[in-house]
């Protein structure tokens, strides 16, 4: 589906007009679950997400059955500041061990039955410094919200995006603590592993970022493009799409959360058709699900990003959706009701 939107006045208009869930298909899959062959509320959380997912699917008794995974990748100017483990061409050798099957996320994409491809965005044009000038033009943003658009397939039930690019956690962290305020130490963390000495250097570069950027931060758009990656946007716009195609979502970590923060920042109710796979070993990742109002399904301790924490709790979701919709009624199965 081609972007419905050429500029940022577009992208906004969209967001102003979201659909909801389906109030019948809840209904139905609530009368559904006080019905199911166990003690009402037995299986938790479970329970929420299955009805959670009719709503969004339009369905009393769903079936999850066509998961997608989307990995964006994108190179940023700042990681010439220091502020990776890595070098940038990191990016683009990753790039190939996604495409040739070699890379985490292929493996747990696999595991769960995920159709999983990986969408590389420029990365031999970096965006730029933005501790020396906006990370991207107002025209760079709108193409990498339309890519991240145009790469969900209308026909998934359920949608992951992920991300790849050196230095990408510094561009997190900068577009959280520009969308929610606070210093640049309560959001920056070590990404790929920085040492002591890296961490106070990456806070540092978020520092100057948000200094220079700082009249501008009162819009979340003017946030995403000035402190942001294309990676880091074409997932935004990617988020936005499934909402609006009523597509459940499961965020992933620290990167894909400040992504759909700008949503939220955008309209309060954006992210009501998204949960939180999981709680990462990045600092300021919790702080960020607070903000977003997210309860994680897993906590594994995982700092990989690649949508690795959100493939695994889709695991978790399925089992609900699988219990939901497979399980028979007291009458189906003659047992006594409670």
């Amino acid at each position: 589906m081609q972007a419905p939107f050429t500029t940022l006045t577009g992208f906004r208009a969209i967001l102003q007009a979201l659909p909801q869930p389906d109030a019948e298909a809840i209904a139905a899959a609530e009368a559904r679950n006080a019905q199911l062959t166990k003690p009402a509320g037995a299986l938790g959380r479970l329970e929420e997400l299955a009805i959670w997912y009719a709503g969004w699917r339009g369905n009393g008794r769903p079936r999850l059955e066509r998961s997608q995974v989307v990995i964006f990748a994108g190179n940023h100017g700042v990681a010439a500041r220091g502020v990776s483990a890595f070098p940038p061409e990191v990016t683009t050798q990753m790039v190939g061990n996604f495409k040739a099957g070699g890379a985490a996320i292929n493996q747990l994409s696999k595991t769960f039955g995920a159709v999983m491809s990986v969408v590389p965005l420029e990365l031999d044009r970096p965006t730029e410094d933005f501790t020396e000038a906006p990370a991207m033009t107002e025209e760079e943003l709108v193409a990498a919200l339309a890519a991240g658009w145009e790469a969900v397939d209308g026909d998934a039930d359920l949608f992951i995006t992920g991300e790849m690019g050196i230095g990408n956690t510094t561009s997190a962290a900068a577009v959280a603590c520009g969308l929610f305020g606070g210093s640049a130490a309560d959001w920056t963390g070590r990404g790929s592993g920085v040492d002591d000495g890296g961490l106070s250097l990456k806070t540092r570069v978020v520092e100057a970022g948000l200094s220079l950027h700082a009249e501008a931060l009162s819009d979340p758009l003017e946030v995403l493009r000035r402190l942001g990656g294309r990676e880091v946007a074409a997932m935004t716009g990617a988020i936005a799409r499934a909402r609006v195609s009523r597509i459940p979502v499961i965020l992933d970590g620290f990167i894909c959360c400040a992504s759909a923060a700008v949503l939220q920042a955008l309209a309060p109710d954006a992210l009501d058709h998204a949960v939180a796979g999981h709680a990462s070993r990045e600092g300021a990742h919790r702080a960020l699900l607070q903000k977003l109002s997210k309860e994680p399904l897993l906590d594994l301790g995982l700092r990989l990003g690649e949508a690795s924490g959100a493939v695994l709790a889709l695991s978790v979701l399925k089992a609900a959706v699988d219990c939901h919709s497979g399980m028979a009624t007291f009458e189906e199965a003659g047992v006594s009701g409670g």
